[in-house]
């Protein structure tokens, strides 16, 4: 069995485009990790609030294009329990490139999820970003997950 990765070290986010405020940048990134600490809380309210309710979304537990919130429910509601396959013990977003360009930005990272009984898994990611205000909140509008499989 290969060995598993080494956990990452957080990173300031970092842009491969000019254009990125840093403030900016720091938002952006806040949303993706806040996101994924609630997923580890269970919070599926405070998830949501990062998620515009028509966002399109490829996860990683099923193979369609999940179009606004009741698909991503209905994926949510079938997903297994604790007791039906290996639990989660933590999320990991890093290694973060976001580009904003005005009201939009694109954020491309690296996710690990580590298990307590079974080998940890990479899932690349790229999420898009809405600003309907210029000091309104980020809102995701399109999450695409990719485990990868290279060892």
């Amino acid at each position: 069995m290969p060995a598993s990765p080494p956990h990452p070290e957080p990173s300031a986010p970092r842009s491969a485009r000019p254009g990125g405020a840093p403030p900016d940048l720091v938002a952006v990134w806040a949303v993706i990790t806040d996101m994924y600490e609630s997923y580890t809380a269970g919070d599926r309210a405070r998830i949501d609030s990062y998620l515009d309710p028509e966002a399109t979304i490829w996860d990683s537990a099923t193979s369609e294009l999940l179009l606004g919130k009741a698909e991503l429910d209905r994926v949510r509601d079938t997903r297994p329990t604790s007791d039906e396959g290996p639990t989660e013990s933590a999320l990991t977003a890093y290694g973060q490139v976001i580009d904003i360009f005005e009201d939009l930005a694109v954020a491309r990272y690296w996710l690990r999820v580590d298990f307590y009984t079974a080998p940890s898994v990479q899932a690349r990611n790229t999420a898009v970003l809405q600003r309907t205000r210029p000091d309104g909140p980020w809102l995701i509008v399109h999450l695409h997950e990719d485990i990868d499989g290279t060892p």
